[in-house]
């Protein structure tokens, strides 16, 4: 089951399960590129930093899933694109503890909190992101 093949606000452990794989997956191909293009000193740091961004993303992926079905289930709300907004904005908060620095999550949150809300409605309204267009 994938996350977005229930209702918004059901099956939390699930969906959060979810997002917290994708994240774990970009964090990983992030902690990749980054490896790449900074090559570490050893092995035990290009360790660390693997595990590290891995773990941020999967945190990140985690606290969105769970942020956006609670507050799904405590506002009485599906398919709210505000949800969405909350728990992006939750985990660009925890990118500001993680970097200790307000600017740093208050910047996140409205990024991240922007970019999951366009992306709730752009499900709900079946926008693409390629091929020909719908008239």
């Amino acid at each position: 089951m994938g996350y977005w093949d229930s209702a918004d606000g059901e099956h939390c452990p699930t969906k959060t399960w979810a997002a917290a794989q994708a994240g774990a997956g970009l964090g990983l191909v992030g902690s990749a590129y980054h490896i790449v293009a900074l090559p570490p000193k050893n092995v035990v740091e290009a360790v660390r930093t693997a595990t590290s961004g891995t773990l941020t993303m999967a945190a990140l992926g985690a606290i969105f899933g769970v942020t956006t079905c609670l507050t799904s289930q405590i506002r009485g709300t599906e398919d709210d694109p505000l949800n969405y907004f909350i728990g992006g904005c939750a985990s660009g908060i925890l990118l500001g503890v993680r970097t200790h620095s307000y600017m740093t999550g208050t910047s996140a949150c409205l990024g991240l909190g922007t970019l999951a809300a366009l992306t709730k409605m752009g499900t709900m309204e079946g926008w693409r992101l390629s091929g020909p267009p719908k008239l």
